[in-house]
């Protein structure tokens, strides 16, 4: 009877695949499809003096030609031709350009590639919610390899995770930068994690929060990034004659380590580096395996003054961040202010 139930869900699984490769084909000449009407709306919109008046007489047209057809509303084809005029922008290809040293050719065929890994609803949402280009391009490729649904791709861009990532990979500490997969490093961790979901009340205790954050794991999980793997809260060690704890012990796919992380409810102290870094050189010795790369430690604090970090961090030897909680969604526009001043001050250091 094993082996009937073995082979009947291998079947089921083949199923499962076609249901999802139809599903994902529909979906990639559904996007074409409203890239090619937004292209030839434009073109007309820009260079053939076409108005509103035109537009309402073809979505008129359309509906008394093709009264099945869903979608061709006015609003839907302005949309197709926002979808369009956006990937088009030269603003969008200098940003992938840039960030992934893609010449021109190389990058419109990336972003049209990327079109068509999410649905129509998602760039919706990225359309209406994102101004930069460098965020539009940050959550094209987030949301498919994350593979968000459409409300948590909602949440994350509400959450800021665009600002909280570029400003983690602004402040990530040279031991971090040090590592053999450091190239990869960017865009796994950030300077703050939004944890609304837990429903903490204030004030509480580390031990508090560990279990909110154990008892929501697959919502904190999401927030950490798909390539997280939980292995265990309160992970053992054992050094010398003493036993000591790991509050929360993950493993992360793609950059092939452990990565450990210590809770702390009250502000950044210098000396909270020693107790990370010495679980960072416990796990490297007796826990990780030969073909592993060398464990991360993410201190994860209530709050944190970002020059003492950037002190405390200077010297330290093992690839150590610091990085804060909040209990509430970020002030979005706060967070972007904060972001464009590092930039600033960043491109002021490089011109000096």
């Amino acid at each position: 009877m094993n082996e009937l139930i073995q082979h009947f869900s291998e079947i089921r699984n083949i199923i499962i695949q076609a249901q999802y490769n139809a599903l994902r084909s529909v979906n990639e000449k559904l996007i074409q499809l409203y890239w090619q009407v937004g292209e030839y709306v434009s073109n007309k919109l820009t260079k053939s003096g076409w108005g509103d008046g035109i537009v309402n007489k073809l979505v008129e047209f359309l509906k008394k030609e093709e009264p099945l057809l869903s979608g061709f509303t006015r609003p839907g084809i302005y949309r197709m031709v926002q979808f369009y005029d956006t990937y088009t922008n030269p603003a969008i290809v200098s940003t992938v350009s840039r960030q992934l040293l893609f010449d021109d050719n190389q990058c419109n065929e990336f972003v049209s590639t990327l079109l068509r890994q999410i649905s129509w609803s998602h760039h919706l949402e990225i359309m209406s919610a994102c101004k930069l280009p460098e965020e539009k391009v940050f959550y094209l490729i987030q949301a498919p390899k994350e593979r968000w649904s459409v409300r948590e791709l909602r949440r994350q861009i509400k959450s800021s995770l665009f600002e909280r990532t570029m400003m983690g990979n602004l402040t990530i500490s040279a031991a971090v930068k040090d590592l053999p997969q450091s190239s990869k490093v960017l865009n796994v961790f950030k300077d703050s994690y939004v944890f609304e979901f837990l429903n903490l009340s204030e004030p509480h205790k580390e031990i508090d929060l560990q279990r909110a954050i154990v008892a929501n794991l697959k919502k904190f999980l999401i927030e950490l990034g798909s390539d997280f793997a939980f292995i265990g809260e309160e992970y053992k060690l054992q050094v010398g004659m003493r036993d000591f704890r790991i509050d929360l012990l993950f493993y992360h796919r793609e950059l092939q380590c452990l990565v450990a992380f210590d809770l702390k409810t009250d502000m950044f102290e210098p000396e909270y580096l020693g107790k990370i870094n010495f679980y960072l050189e416990a796990l490297d010795r007796d826990v990780r395996k030969l073909h592993e790369n060398p464990s991360i430690g993410v201190l994860l604090c209530k709050s944190k003054d970002d020059v003492l970090v950037e002190y405390a961090l200077s010297r330290t030897m093992n690839p150590a961040m610091v990085a804060v909680y909040n209990l509430k969604m970020p002030n979005k526009k706060m967070l972007q202010d904060k972001w464009q001043e590092i930039l600033e001050l960043a491109e002021r250091g490089i011109k000096s």
